[in-house]
């Protein structure tokens, strides 16, 4: 029964009701993401460390634009102004990142930096003061170049020890407010892009793959993301027997989560789609949650495969209390084992023999946004969480990145920038089949747009545009798009709906 249709006709005619509205639980947070690295700048004020990015980035030929993140969107100076405009749009929580090289610019080799805690702090008591509620990301592809420097950082098991100490330095001067914390935004990507195609700091890769002066792209993925692994169940241990009980809060991981479609309706291409998933989204959740990695790696790479301890297995018992997803788009996969493959994504051995296509037979799965391999396939979003709820015994769920990318065109004049229609259209279909899925039995709790503003992305540097607010690059001006408006009044309709159906629901009961 549409229960929202009747109360909104009777007493708040102008909203427009549907069934999304009533999807989402009363307690649902509605937010917006950010990273350290992506906003803040300030990359060397009081006492902040230099992180791989900060080095990185500063390599002539690394960003696109040959640009940085020194100033970025200058969030670090401006975030009481950024917490405003939150509280204009109506979010009652924010996603961010520490930046690990602002509290421990040496990583455990030095002190901490308590400017660097004093800014979180006051972060923090910001949001909490509008009603917004922090959601904490510990690691958000940015580490102290001092741990590459010394031990090659995600290569050596060293880094594990340097990750819990991280992190139980902000559980403690943090945790008492915040009670949403992950300790890796996508890892797997990360991985990935530092060690298979070089394209991220360190820059390794095998010449197969990429324009790297060192690397091996065959092994030296699975031995970073093994670090990562034990790195997040170090950092569980720590805040689960030190700090959960008093603190009350709650610890998962983000992992970046692409749906796939198999190009034909062969049997190959279908295992293949299994292939896919599980190189990208189940090497990281299979070893936290089952303590063991998926099949499909098991058998294709072998001995290049770590292996797990005793001991590390303890670790990793009761792994994370919830799962974010970062969701963009959906893949087509091109089996590559009983099929000959062109050259392209995911058609290694290192990645499952599965070939990742935007394109069938030259029409695009979806329509293209400006971010390659980024296509707008709502479906996506549902059959994700579908996936996620059923192979993981439906562990509670935050979607912590979903967004549309628009290009930073020189010849696009403001206005045209502030009319985006699509990033408009692409909240609200995938919001849709977000409520799809929650409606069939998902325990999704929250859902983060990315992102607040435009910002520095990546190697692409200022050339594409997530923003709910369009900021000027050279002013740092920060102007609403219509696509801020939209949103606000999604979040306004579900809290007018939800108070009603609670009221209504009161009355009944009396």
């Amino acid at each position: 029964m549409k229960l929202c249709i009747t109360f909104v006709a009777m007493f708040f005619s102008l909203i427009l009701c549907d069934d999304s509205s009533s999807a989402f639980p009363s307690n649902f947070l509605f937010g917006t993401a950010s990273s350290s690295y992506q906003y803040e700048g300030a990359y060397l004020s009081d006492g902040k460390g230099l992180s791989n990015w900060d080095v990185f980035s500063h390599q002539k030929g690394r960003i696109m634009d040959g640009s940085n993140g020194d100033v970025a969107v200058d969030h670090y100076n401006r975030y009481l102004d950024d917490i405003t405009l939150m509280q204009s749009l109506g979010v009652n929580s924010y996603r961010f990142s520490i930046s690990w090289a602002r509290i421990l610019p040496r990583g455990r080799f030095g002190p901490v930096n308590h400017a660097g805690v004093e800014h979180y702090n006051n972060l923090i008591n910001a949001l909490l003061n509008k009603e917004i509620q922090p959601f904490v990301t510990l690691s958000h592809y940015d580490s102290p170049q001092e741990l590459e420097d010394r031990y090659q950082a995600w290569l050596n098991p060293h880094i594990q020890e340097d990750f819990r100490y991280f992190a139980d330095v902000c559980f403690e001067a943090f945790g008492d407010r915040v009670k949403y914390w992950t300790t890796f935004n996508e890892p797997n990507i990360n991985a990935m892009h530092s060690y298979r195609t070089g394209l991220y700091p360190p820059s390794r890769c095998s010449g197969s793959f990429g324009n790297c002066t060192y690397g091996d792209s065959e092994t030296e993925p699975f031995i970073a993301a093994h670090n990562m692994i034990l790195s997040h169940a170090a950092a569980v241990h720590t805040y689960r027997t030190k700090y959960q009980q008093k603190q009350g809060g709650s610890i998962g991981i983000v992992i970046n989560a692409m749906w796939f479609e198999p190009i034909s309706n062969s049997s190959d291409d279908k295992l293949a789609v299994q292939r896919a998933l599980s190189f990208l989204v189940n090497w990281f959740l299979d070893p936290i949650i089952f303590g063991r990695y998926p099949t499909e790696m098991q058998q294709i790479l072998g001995s290049n495969l770590p292996k797990f301890s005793n001991n590390d297995l303890t670790k990793l018992q009761r792994g994370l209390d919830f799962i974010g997803v970062n969701h963009y788009s959906t893949l087509y996969v091109k089996d590559c084992i009983f099929s000959a493959c062109k050259a392209g994504m995911g058609n290694s051995r290192t990645e499952g023999f599965a070939l990742q296509l935007g394109e069938n037979k030259g029409v695009p799965i979806g329509e293209p946004t400006a971010m390659d391999y980024f296509y707008v396939c709502p479906q996506g979003m549902e059959k994700i969480i579908t996936y996620l709820k059923e192979r993981y015994n439906n562990i509670p769920l935050f979607i912590t990145e979903n967004g549309y990318a628009g290009p930073n065109s020189t010849n696009a004049t403001t206005e045209n920038v502030l009319h985006d229609l699509k990033r408009e259209d692409y909240m609200k279909s995938y919001l849709d089949a977000l409520a799809t899925a929650i409606r069939k039995g998902a325990d999704v709790r929250g859902y983060f747009v990315w992102s607040l503003l435009d910002n520095f992305e990546w190697i692409f540097g200022y050339t594409k545009r997530f923003g709910l607010y369009h900021v000027d690059f050279t002013t740092l001006k920060r102007t609403p798009k219509l696509s801020a408006t939209w949103y606000k009044q999604f979040i306004t309709k579900h809290k007018v709906i939800k108070s009603m159906v609670q009221e209504n629901n009161e009355k009944n009961s009396m």
